[in-house]
């Protein structure tokens, strides 16, 4: 466990060498740039290629669509418990959705000539669902519910096959039930290369959403441009501010759960008054570890990815908050400091509110979309929305009496910029 102290004055020096910048490595980003180079040049077969190298699956690109029967199957053969607690999910995701929805506007101006906005579901979007041994069908509801609330009228999926070809059945079912019929056994930095560019399978997106592990994430930096992104999702983190009323055998839960991904790269955050506080919650955060499954895994991130953050009074963790803007926040403080808390934090991805909110219910079926910026991104990114799946168009229309009283206006800045052409386009309607 890392300890940094807010009040030393090599706080900010320490704690954005902790955080990172997000940034891939050079070995990443030269095999991302080779992976898209090649797809861009052979299509189907480099996709097929790196399938084959990647996730040892061998298949053709007529065998990389999964058949609708196919998704069908796995829907029917959804288990009724399965399909409850999907259900259930859906509707909370749904119904939060529904109420971001942006809505177009009409007013006047200044000059009395009419303004406003319109917006529009973006043509085609592609969808990446991680697999392999973390099947996230949680994130199928995340990305294609919005979507669909959005009303995009194309949808694509992308995820990783196993190496008999198959797709998670789960994912499969998933997908189905949220209305997406175009999925393809494709995983990892290809994948995004193929929606982007498009093969002869797989038509072109204009515009790529869902996490991904360092070489999804670093494609979908290097397509940025050519195609759209939703943001540069990275390794899971958390960030947990803890008072004296939060007990650390919970506190120790939600640090086993963000430890769980795996990736080995996940960030934990504990920010708390008490240094002995924060050694009894990582004792009972490894202490729990020893019974779960992917115990091992937890416990390297326990060791090396913890930063303790200790704070004078709890009312100062804002301001550490507001510094690594964390992708999940959990405020589990006295109930009478929680209010004033939150509001003077900026930059989370989402902040749950309370001891007995843990992140897995935004994880899984709170509403918000679990996609959220991480690496201190959440500086100038949100997390995934409806409006993310929409494009806006301003609208101007200028009557005879209106335009005549922008005139002075156009004229002076036409002057301005020596552009008199500009200035002239308006003189000739008058």
């Amino acid at each position: 466990m890392t300890f940094l102290r807010l009040r030393a004055k090599d706080f900010r020096a320490k704690l954005g060498a902790f955080v990172g910048t997000g940034e891939a490595s050079p070995d990443v980003r030269d095999a991302v740039a080779g992976i898209i180079a090649d797809v861009k040049r052979r299509g189907d077969a480099a996709v097929l290629a790196y399938t084959a190298k990647f996730d040892r699956a061998k298949l053709t690109a007529a065998r990389q669509r999964i058949p609708l029967a196919e998704l069908r199957r796995a829907a029917a053969g959804f288990a009724p418990a399965k399909k409850k607690a999907f259900d259930e999910a859906a509707k909370c995701v749904t119904a939060f959705h529904t109420r971001t929805l942006p809505q177009g506007w009409t007013a006047q101006n200044p000059h009395g000539a009419t303004v406003g906005e319109r917006h529009h579901a973006i043509r085609r979007c592609g969808l990446y669902i991680p697999g392999g041994q973390v099947p996230l069908v949680s994130t199928v509801l995340m990305t294609a519910l919005p979507a669909k609330v959005a009303g995009v009228p194309e949808l694509c999926a992308c995820t990783p096959p196993g190496p008999d070809g198959k797709i998670n059945p789960d994912i499969l079912a998933a997908l189905y039930l949220c209305g997406v019929t175009e999925v393809y056994a494709v995983g990892g930095a290809q994948a995004v290369a193929a929606m982007a560019l498009g093969t002869r399978t797989i038509a072109p997106v204009d515009k790529i959403f869902g996490p991904g592990n360092t070489f999804v994430t670093e494609a979908k930096r290097q397509v940025f441009g050519l195609v759209g992104v939703d943001l540069l999702p990275g390794p899971s983190e958390v960030m947990i501010i803890a008072d004296r009323t939060a007990r650390p055998e919970w506190v120790a839960a939600d640090l086993c759960a963000q430890a769980e991904h795996g990736s080995g790269k996940e960030k934990l955050y504990l920010v708390t008054e008490s240094e002995a506080f924060a050694k009894q919650c990582l004792a009972a955060a490894r202490a729990q570890s020893a019974s779960l499954t992917h115990g091992e895994k937890i416990r390297k991130a326990l060791d090396a990815k913890v930063c303790a953050i200790l704070v004078p009074k709890i009312e100062d963790a804002a301001e550490a908050a507001n510094l690594v803007a964390p992708e999940h926040l959990e405020l589990m403080v006295a109930p009478a400091k929680l209010k004033a808390l939150s509001a003077r934090i900026t930059t989370a991805g989402a902040i749950l509110l309370g001891h007995h909110t843990p992140t897995v219910l935004g994880d899984f079926t709170a509403g918000p979309s679990h996609t959220l910026p991480t690496g201190g991104t959440g500086r100038f990114f949100s997390g995934l929305r409806v409006a993310d799946f929409l494009r806006r168009t301003s609208l101007v229309e200028y009557s005879p009496a209106s335009l005549k009283k922008a005139a002075g206006v156009v004229d002076a800045f036409a002057r301005m910029e020596n552009l008199d052409a500009h200035g002239r386009s308006l003189k000739v309607r008058l």
